[in-house]
């Protein structure tokens, strides 16, 4: 008796999970066309489909649609590839990265680096060294600072060399190298760097070339703060030199007078100090 009510009870679950197995795959069955038609729309952008450099025209086997799921799409997106091809880019792009309307020079605009350079902006190259460019560090986008050393200046009444700062979060818009030729005609290579500046600094960076030596100081693309800094000479470039300017543009104190023997005398009511 036990054994055909354990039968029956088993009997009954097996109905059970097979109907509500039925009923989950019917419900699913209803709701995946929903789902289907509920999708995201499709949209068509154009990227990049080789990594591209700053500056290039963009040619149609630069450029390749792909289907974009969802409606976040980035503002400024290109449409077809035709919204891109003939436009310079003024950012370096990767391969399959998005091409966007604030990333490409307006139409007829060219390429090259002057596309690059916004309003009221100027771009200076000065020639360097391995030294002076931070041995091959300093390349487009990164951020420095321009020191240049002086020779003694005698119509400054200065009689020997000082190094100052003189621009400072100056940005590297183009790193690159030239042939030119020594004393004896051989040929050389130099690097150029070229900054973004304002047209007053573009006044100090030539003259801070053309009159003394510049090196550039590396900083950190992120921090933007301006420090003001008195300069270095040779008087002040070891410890006992600069102790000995210190001291020596120190102010002094006023020696104090004398003091002698004074009497103190009434004549009439009158006060007087007479000094011994």
């Amino acid at each position: 008796m036990k054994q055909r009510r354990l039968w029956v009870i088993l009997l009954l679950a097996l109905v059970s999970g097979g109907a509500a197995a039925y009923l989950a795959l019917a419900y699913l069955r209803d709701r995946t066309p929903r789902l289907m038609a509920a999708e995201a729309p499709r949209v068509q952008v154009a990227v990049a489909a080789r990594d591209l450099p700053l500056g290039a025209i963009l040619s149609a086997a630069d450029v390749r649609m792909i289907d974009w799921l969802g409606e976040a799409v980035p503002p400024g997106y290109l449409h077809s590839p035709q919204d891109a091809v003939g436009r310079g880019l003024i950012t370096s792009v990767k391969a399959n990265e998005m091409l966007l309307d604030t990333r490409l020079a307006p139409r007829g605009a060219g390429g090259g680096l002057s596309v690059t350079i916004p309003d009221g902006q100027r771009a200076v190259s000065v020639r360097v060294d391995d030294v002076i460019g931070v041995a091959g560090f300093v390349l487009p986008g990164t951020r420095v600072d321009v020191v240049v050393t002086l020779p003694p200046q005698p119509q400054l009444d200065q009689k020997v060399s000082v190094t100052q700062m003189v621009l400072q979060n100056m940005q590297v818009l183009a790193a690159g190298q030239v042939v030119q030729q020594d004393a004896q005609g051989k040929p050389i290579t130099v690097s150029v760097i070229t900054l973004l500046v304002s047209p007053k600094e573009a006044e100090t960076l030539v003259l801070a070339s053309n009159e003394g030596k510049i090196q550039l100081a590396l900083r950190n693309t992120l921090d933007l703060a301006d420090v003001r800094t008195s300069g270095a000479s040779v008087r002040t470039l070891l410890p006992g030199q600069r102790a000995s300017a210190d001291a020596a543009a120190r102010p002094r104190a006023p020696t104090p007078e004398a003091v002698g023997t004074v009497v103190e005398a009434y004549k009439g009511g009158v006060r007087t100090l007479v000094k011994f």
